[in-house]
């Protein structure tokens, strides 16, 4: 069953509505800092970059975890374990 927007708003509701990298890996289940640091960088998660710091608008959080990459990334975890 994919889960869509309103699912993820409601599992988010408690961060704020812009994240720092560490509460992004959170959303993430707690993803490596290195493959957070990918996803930005190369721009598959929209992002502003601040005074040396990425921050993410919740809603591009959202737009990543209902996205066919994050999907696909998922699936890939899911055949290695």
């Amino acid at each position: 069953m994919e889960k869509g927007r309103k699912y993820y708003k409601e599992l988010f509701k408690d961060y704020p509505d812009v994240v720092t990298l560490i509460q992004f890996r959170e959303m993430l289940g707690g993803i490596a800092d290195s493959t957070v640091r990918k996803l930005v960088r190369t721009n598959i998660v929209k992002h502003f970059y601040i005074r040396d710091a990425y921050i993410i608008p919740k809603k591009y959080v959202i737009d990543y975890v209902t996205s066919e990459h994050y999907k696909d990334y998922k699936k890939s975890l899911k055949v290695q374990i």
